[in-house]
Order: structure tokens, then C-alpha cells, then sequence
């Protein structure tokens, strides 16, 4: 069984998740292959782009239906940047849009009252939950982030960490029972990012 799925919907950084996931030495494989995705341990739903479009494309690939259904079977999904604001039910990125709705809460733009609205460069976090992928980094680490909108989780309680852009914190971590997604670029984010797929790693050689 394939350790890691990256899934392709023709949008994100595939390439630098795949070679991140390599390092560690896992079996990983980029692909929109259902049965690929079906026999999967894990898949990752990464993400560069405009909300709405890549909604287009999941769902006219049917993409969405082999989310939901290895949501159903209890097994890990990690969304990364995109891919984390697609796993809620709506984004206000030009037009209302609707997401894949598995977590409640909306993606939203930073104040418009603010003269930067582009958050892009590495920033630390605050890790708020424990057990997660986090679990081997720091507060002292930094993770690259390039971004203008963010998460609002309906439920406070599935963040998993924060971080500050204007002066003000965001959502840039969630875990919900099977489900963890980064605002950041873990793919980007040199050691730091590193740790979070050796954490995975553990977790797959733990419960596979």
C-alpha cells in the first residue's frame, strides 16, 4: 500500500511536497488516480491558487468524491496552504465559493483596512494542541508562509497553531480527529518543514 498520495488537481507545489516526502523516505506518489488514492495510507491535498478554480477542477475530476471517501474510512488527509482553506465550507476570495465543507468555518481575506494584505515570508508559529505533526517542533521555528487569505474554524478547538501577520494572530494550524492542514509550506520551510513529514512518518510506521 502506497504510504502517500499527493493529490494532483493541477494546482500547488507537487513537486517540492513529493521531494519532501522522499527525503524522509517515504513511498509516495503524485496522482488524481482513484484507485490510487483509494489504496493510499495518507493523502496530501497541497495548493497554490485561486479558491474557486481549484474547486472547478476537483470536482469536475470527481476528486472531491475520493476525498470524502477516505475521510469515511478514518484514514489521514493533510491539506497544505489551498489545500488546508478547501477542506472548509466557503471562501470569500473575490466570490462567495463553496468548499469541500468536511470542517465548518469560511476562508477569509486580511482586513482590507491594512496596507499589506500579502503575508509572504517565514514567520514563527504558537503550537496550541498537542499530538499532532507538530509535536516535534518549536515555538522557535519559523515556516514560510505566501498567502492573503485565512482560515476561521467555527470550532476554536481545532486549531493546532497560530501565527501573527499585521499584528494580528490567524489560524495557521488545525487537527480534527484524521484531518491536519498548515496555512504554511512545510514543503518550503527547510528543517523545520522537515520535521512535520518525519512526525508523519512515525505516525504511518506507529499505525500501519
Amino acid at each position: 500500500m502506497l504510504d502517500v498520495a499527493i493529490i494532483n488537481y493541477g494546482m500547488g507545489n507537487l513537486f517540492s511536497v513529493f521531494c519532501a516526502c522522499k527525503s524522509i523516505g517515504l513511498n509516495v506518489q503524485i496522482t488524481d488516480d482513484k484507485e490510487v488514492i483509494r489504496n493510499s495510507k495518507i493523502i496530501i491535498l497541497p495548493g497554490v491558487g485561486a479558491f474557486g478554480a481549484a474547486m472547478e477542477i476537483i470536482k469536475k475530476k470527481n476528486i472531491d468524491k475520493s476525498i470524502y471517501e477516505h475521510i469515511d474510512k478514518e484514514k489521514k488527509i493533510i491539506g497544505i496552504c489551498l489545500g488546508m482553506q478547501l477542506l472548509f465550507e466557503r471562501s470569500f476570495e473575490f466570490t462567495l465559493n463553496k468548499g469541500l465543507g468536511i470542517l465548518k468555518g469560511d476562508v477569509k481575506m486580511f482586513s482590507k483596512d491594512e496596507s499589506n494584505l500579502l503575508n509572504v515570508g517565514w514567520n514563527k508559529i504558537t503550537k496550541k494542541k498537542k499530538n499532532t505533526l507538530l509535536d516535534l517542533n518549536t515555538d522557535k521555528d519559523s515556516f514560510y508562509f505566501i498567502h492573503s487569505l485565512f482560515v476561521e474554524p467555527k470550532d476554536s478547538k481545532i486549531i493546532s497553531a497560530v501565527s501573527e501577520f499585521n499584528k494580528k494572530k490567524f489560524c495557521c494550524g488545525i487537527k480534527y480527529k484524521n484531518i491536519e492542514a498548515f496555512q504554511f509550506h512545510p514543503e518550503k520551510s527547510a528543517d523545520f518543514g522537515l520535521k512535520i513529514f518525519q512526525s508523519l512518518k512515525n505516525e504511518i510506521n506507529k499505525n500501519y
